[in-house]
């Protein structure tokens, strides 16, 4: 008879855990024989700095029976219309472009390239192809009050606090969706004579027995690396940052405007962030420690901070210091063990990777959950190649924002440029990209991370110039432009409708959005 898997035993909390756990439990809610159990330990702390997210979330929110108002007061979460990048080109004017998370107008109908360069390329690629760049410029919400939890006037994702997202979640999974929390700490692992792990000894409650495990334990993983030893593929080669600072910020004034997109700012030696919550703002700077001491990041992370706005430098609390390693694990799933979140791989914060990570795997498990042990092999399989391929595109796309910089201050940058440090996949891409655009051909999974129009919007913010087949270009020139006055109507439209970003939390807050 075969081996049934019914208990799922999550080990971590966090956002990680707790997500994976209320997908697990929602998704097979109507299934009694489905246990799902978290192991928290109380000795691990999360650092609630401010997270940014993926228009995704919304519907892995609602998928889970949360009611977007609980959820916005709670987490002090706010909305996140994209990324905007300041310094990253490295020129003297004009060095900021955005990354929305609305398509292009009209980028399914014509090559919207062709008529930008024609149009001369003065306007930042965004501002000419999408409303939303002017939306966030004029701080304007993604929605009107009077428009229902989850839908969008144009599309968003959301900041939020990661340390009471994951006490929400937790709150969430133990009173609504049946989920069994144990608070303990897990200083053993019992196998089966097969290999596969038979239970979690912990200190307070003994053993834990489980049918399948997922790994949550963060940077540690616990189960995957520490018990299984697989390890990670390096990507420091690639990526060079392994160091970050994190702070919380408090506003100068209760009516301080709230940012409606992530602000990533360029410095001598990594990055910067700058994510605008409901109460105070989370700032971090992430940098790379063969390049910068942390003494020296500290000091960069003071002077963006003083340099922002009027804050009391002197009177903010010690920034987090969160060391990583960049790399992910080819294997996640490793006999009846998956590792999701910080456990299966970290590269960088930038572009809001991390948690989009966590939905496609805990969506992904959730659905294909093997019914049986027997089954469990050929899920992995599938999920391994799917997550080694997600991993590796995430690396392009985070590479593609340093290797077109022109900046020249530091040999952070100029390493950084080098194409010798770039991946074999993206060297290839960008020979492809001097005479096309990049296209669904390019990006052939149905669930890609980072999408052919989220290339559009790094590859000529960050001033790349293709040479176009003239013919085709010239047509297309043509048809672009009346995509280009329609994205500039919306645009004026929308700023005089929409609410400012703080009076739709303040709102919120107060009165909620209705539900449908």
């Amino acid at each position: 008879m075969h081996a049934q898997v019914r208990k799922l035993v999550v080990v971590g909390g966090g956002s990680a855990g707790w997500l994976t756990a209320a997908v697990l439990a929602a998704t097979h809610a109507h299934d009694p024989a489905i246990e799902v159990t978290v192991i928290e330990s109380p000795q691990v702390a999360t650092v609630g700095v401010g997270e940014g997210t993926w228009p995704s979330m919304r519907e892995t929110l609602r998928r889970i029976g949360v009611g977007e108002s609980d959820f916005i007061r709670a987490c002090d979460a706010t909305f996140k219309q994209g990324s905007q990048f300041n310094g990253w080109i490295g020129r003297q004017q004009r060095d900021a472009y955005m990354h929305p998370f609305t398509l292009p107008n009209g980028f399914l109908e014509t090559d919207l390239v062709a008529g930008w360069l024609a149009a001369g390329a003065d306007t930042p690629y965004a501002e000419q192809v999408s409303f939303q760049p002017h939306l966030c410029a004029a701080n304007r919400a993604p929605k009107q009050p009077a428009t229902p939890e989850f839908a969008a006037v144009a599309n968003y994702a959301y900041h939020l606090d990661a340390a009471k997202f994951g006490q929400f979640l937790r709150q969430h999974c133990v009173q609504h969706l049946g989920v069994r929390h144990l608070s303990a700490h897990v200083n053993a692992i019992n196998s089966h004579e097969n290999g596969d792990i038979a239970s979690l000894q912990t200190r307070e409650l003994g053993a834990v027995e489980g049918d399948l495990f997922i790994d949550c334990s963060g940077a540690r993983a616990l189960l995957l690396e520490q018990h299984f030893g697989i390890g990670k593929v390096d990507l420091s080669p690639v990526l060079f940052n392994d160091r970050a600072l994190a702070v919380q910020v408090p506003y100068p004034a209760p009516d301080t405007p709230i940012a409606c997109q992530t602000i990533a700012t360029a410095q001598p030696h990594g990055w910067t962030w700058d994510i605008g919550l409901s109460a105070r703002r989370g700032v971090g700077y992430v940098y790379a420690s063969a390049h910068c001491s942390d003494d020296q990041a500290h000091a960069t992370l003071l002077g963006h901070i003083a340099a922002s706005g009027p804050t009391d430098t002197a009177a903010l609390s010690e920034p987090a210091r969160i060391a990583f390693a960049p790399g992910y694990r080819r294997q996640p799933w490793h006999r009846n063990c998956v590792a999701i979140g910080m456990a299966s791989g970290f590269v960088e914060p930038l572009e809001a990777s991390s948690l989009v990570l966590v939905e496609l795997g805990a969506a992904e498990l959730a659905e294909q959950l093997p019914a049986t042990r027997e089954d469990m092999d050929h899920v992995a399989r599938r999920y391994n190649e799917g997550f080694d391929y997600r991993w590796q595109r995430v690396a392009d796309f985070l590479k593609l924002h340093y290797v077109l910089s022109q900046r020249e201050d530091s040999d952070y940058w100029r390493a950084h440029r080098d194409p010798a440090t770039s991946t074999e996949r993206l060297r290839e891409w960008l020979a492809l990209w001097r005479h096309h655009t990049p296209s669904r051909r390019d990006l052939v999974r149905a669930e890609e991370v980072f999408p052919s129009a989220s290339y559009h919007y790094i590859l000529y913010g960050m001033d790349w110039r293709p040479e176009l087949r003239a013919a085709p270009a010239a047509i297309a020139a043509g048809q672009a432009a009346d995509h280009f006055r329609q994205a500039a109507e919306l645009a004026r439209r929308m700023r005089a409708a929409l609410p400012s970003h703080r009076q739709l939390i303040a709102h919120i807050q107060a009165h909620g959005l209705p539900r449908i």
